[in-house]
């Protein structure tokens, strides 16, 4: 799932010449639905939404208040381009889930949205219409957002202090206490980081147990 959000003074829907969404301060939010996207993908979509702190707070301090911090308005699209893979020069939109799959899982992410604030600030278009959106970007701050690939990497060290490296052994609740796996090494064989090295560029100093040779790494996402 992918979502384009930027920060608006005011936002408008008009389809057939006719306005029938607006509003003023907030967040217009541009969702695009893949074929893989599931409820995980959709619950994580609308915390990150709902959360993203892209407004100033009460002394100025810029990116300390989140929507719904502010008390501010949410204007909802659906936009299956964000799904486009280009085939030449052809935008080519296989990876976007079928409409009527589509348009269902639109209105559950709607529906979790009004559920995990209020519902009289959330406003969206019209699903599979030809739509005319007007945005007023503030400042501009535009910000795109992916919900996770399953097993996927980072570089962010916030996000790491949450990834735990199966070649350490097992997973217990609260850090690792299994004794460390290793395997000999061949001459050849590339040097997989230790999980006490993960762990210091991490921030995560719970991560104290070392893991050499060529065993394949997992990560879980917490």
């Amino acid at each position: 799932m992918k979502a384009v959000v930027q920060r608006v003074t005011r936002a408008s829907v008009t389809v057939g010449g006719e306005q029938i969404s607006a509003i003023g301060r907030g967040i217009c939010v541009l969702l695009g639905i893949s074929l893989e996207d599931t409820q995980k993908e959709l619950e994580h979509m609308v915390r990150k939404i709902l959360n993203l702190r892209v407004f100033e707070d009460e002394s100025g301090k810029h990116w300390s208040k989140s929507v719904m911090d502010k008390q501010y308005e949410v204007l909802c699209i659906s936009q299956f381009t964000l799904q486009c893979v280009l085939k030449g020069n052809k935008p080519d939109f296989h990876l976007a889930m079928p409409t009527e799959q589509a348009e269902g899982f639109y209105n559950s992410f709607l529906e979790q949205l009004r559920k995990n604030y209020r519902p009289e600030l959330i406003k969206d278009g019209k699903f599979g219409a030809y739509m005319q959106v007007h945005i007023q970007n503030d400042g501009p701050v535009t910000i795109e957002l992916e919900s996770p690939a399953l097993g996927a990497a980072t570089s962010d060290p916030k996000q790491l202090q949450v990834l735990l490296v199966v070649a350490c052994g097992t997973l217990p609740q609260r850090g690792l206490t299994s004794s460390a796996v290793s395997t000999p090494r061949t001459p050849t064989a590339p040097r997989i980081p230790t999980c006490e090295t993960l762990g210091r560029r991490s921030g995560a100093h719970e991560l104290n147990h070392s893991a050499t040779g060529p065993a394949p790494v997992s990560y879980f996402n917490l």
